[in-house]
């Protein structure tokens, strides 16, 4: 391709509301438009890069024996009404009416399209196990967008589902999916790329992984040990929190006028926010008090929560329905409440933790020494504690890391969740009729694109892998116009070509500095310059995109070392 006839130009400056680096660059360097909030038009660029990501994940998937289908990406409500899912997803569903009245949307997801398909296509045991993927658009419409391709509204995602005759089956085929996730974000270029434990969200089931691209741009979470022998998402991360585990001293209640807050407790009583118990109360959709105790220094996390009372979201109690139980706002505990119209849940960072300084239930007043062993009369003791970075590894001990990370794919084991509400069954060896076992695999196409350039940038544009790039080649022609340059350059253009390579001619006779600043912009992996100079030496200019380091190659060899380049990768 001439970068005359290119479409899609290279812009100077980067848009207002871009922060990251790969909204700055694709946009800058004509991979990607915008059309409205969260919704885009890729240009050549964008679309060769996404293109050989989809080749990759193709070939990934047919090795583990998945077959590719197309489903719609418009669906009737009535598939989400079977599975159960459809009052249960909010407004991120964009649901509409057809001309006929009837309710439709646009899929963010294809459980229920799968299901459908396959419940009229495989029927026997002998059929099973069986993997079917697509790589089709999704919309979801999210509230707030951001980051360019990061978080988008309409968007392509590569979506795989597996069917089974047990668990055991779903776990070993879970296992081949899992390898070939690493396979797929290795070769796209993807180099710290980690698969992390997740929670399992509205997709349910029972076993989730997420894999993150480690960027500083990320919005999840990561906590590592050291050695990455333990990897979590923060929503269902846990740690080994010391706790104190002294000798019981005596109930005292004492005099906190107007002390509230953990922080005003603490330091009104000369203590750590450690050595206090914390009270936060939620209300659960059944309209049922939830009352949490937790030591003062850590935070509750809400999905380890809501995981465990299995519900769907929580609200903060008001200060009415707190009363109602016994308890005091701002000096609430669990001592002498009504423990039949509330549920108690306690972490044990609180259980283990002794001679704690509590609520006294009474305004202006606390008790120190509290022993959840000895003084509580209610509560079930389970983690729902935030994990913080530097608390001790589940695993190692060792003090857990955090970063952030780009989710660039998830695989769950949904189980029977969508098969058994919508009647996907095959006949057993006994001929009965059983609820197929389903996995799902997800990768977003754009987002590993975009994460690409998060991991693999300088200040100056894209450095792209050789296996996605959109070109293997950057050819630049200076002073095309001298004898020999344009003659040169055009010969190299061909005889790449004619070898398979792929390549990018700025054949425009731009200066020098243009150009160059176009070709880092663009981010080719490899670089080829003609000039009146190399011409006259009978040599050509070589660099890499990924160094500032220049050498000259005579004219004859540089198509056999350009062609063994990438052919190496």
């Amino acid at each position: 391709m001439r970068l005359s006839q290119l479409v899609g130009q290279r812009l100077k400056d980067a848009p207002r509301d871009a922060q990251t680096a790969s909204h700055i660059f694709l946009i800058r360097g004509g991979y990607c438009r915008p059309v409205s909030t969260g919704i885009y038009s890729l240009l050549p660029l964008g679309k060769r890069i996404t293109r050989k990501i989809e080749a990759i994940i193709r070939e990934e998937m047919d090795r583990i024996d998945g077959q590719e289908v197309l489903m719609p990406v418009v669906l009737p409500e009535e598939l989400w009404e079977e599975s159960g899912r459809a009052g249960s997803v909010g407004p991120e569903l964009l649901r509409f009416q057809d001309r006929n009245g009837k309710p439709m949307l646009l899929g963010m997801t294809h459980e229920e399209a799968v299901v459908h398909l396959t419940r009229t296509e495989v029927t026997s045991y002998k059929q099973l196990p069986c993997m079917l993927y697509q790589i089709q658009t999704k919309y979801r419409d999210e509230a707030r967008p951001r980051a360019g391709l990061i978080r988008v509204r309409e968007f392509t995602m590569k979506d795989a589902y597996s069917f089974h005759v047990d668990q055991e089956c779903l776990e070993a085929y879970y296992d081949r999916a899992h390898e070939a996730y690493v396979r797929i974000f290795e070769r796209v270029g993807l180099g710290n790329c980690v698969s992390i434990e997740s929670d399992t969200g509205m997709m349910g089931g029972a076993v989730s992984h997420e894999f993150m691209a480690v960027a500083d741009c990320g919005e999840d979470t990561i906590f590592m040990s050291p050695n990455r022998e333990y990897k979590a998402n923060r929503e269902i991360a846990v740690s080994k929190v010391a706790c104190c585990q002294d000798a019981p001293l005596p109930l005292e209640k004492v005099h906190t006028p107007g002390q509230t807050t953990i922080e005003e407790v603490a330091g009104f009583l000369d203590l750590a926010p450690d050595q206090t118990g914390k009270a936060v109360f939620y209300t659960a959709p059944d309209g049922n008090l939830v009352f949490v105790m937790i030591r003062g220094d850590i935070e509750v996390n809400e999905t380890k929560l809501r995981n465990f009372l299995g519900v769907s979201e929580l609200v903060f109690a008001n200060d009415e329905e707190i009363r109602a139980i016994g308890a005091e706002p701002g000096y609430a505990s669990i001592l002498d409440i009504d423990a039949e119209k509330v549920r108690v849940v306690v972490d044990p960072s609180a259980a283990e933790s002794s001679n704690l300084v509590v609520g006294a239930n009474e305004a202006d007043y606390h008790f120190k020494n509290f022993n959840f062993a000895r003084d509580a009369a209610c509560g079930e003791v389970v983690d729902i504690a935030t994990v913080r970075a530097g608390d001790p590894c589940p695993v190692t001990g060792e003090p857990l890391d955090m970063c952030r990370g780009i989710e660039v794919g998830n695989i769950f084991q949904l189980g029977t969740k969508y098969s058994g509400a919508m009647g996907c069954n095959y006949l057993d060896k006994n001929g009965k009729s059983q609820s197929m076992v389903m996995g799902c695999y997800g990768i977003g196409v754009g987002r590993t694109m975009a994460a690409v350039v998060e991991q693999s940038h300088d200040d100056y544009g894209p450095v792209w892998p050789m296996s996605i790039a959109p070109y293997h080649v950057h050819i630049c022609s200076l002073n095309p116009k001298k004898e020999g340059v344009a003659e040169t350059a055009d010969g190299l253009y061909r005889e790449l070509q004619a070898r398979g390579i792929e390549v990018l001619y700025d054949d425009r006779g731009e200066k020098a500095g243009f150009a160059f600043n176009d070709a880092d912009l663009i981010g080719i992996p490899l670089r080829l310059i003609v000039s009146p100079k190399t011409v006259a030496a009978g040599q050509v200019e070589f660099k890499r995109r990924d160094s500032r380091d220049r050498e000259l190659i005579d004219r004859e060899a540089v198509v056999d070392m350009i062609a063994d380049l990438v052919r190496q990768g």
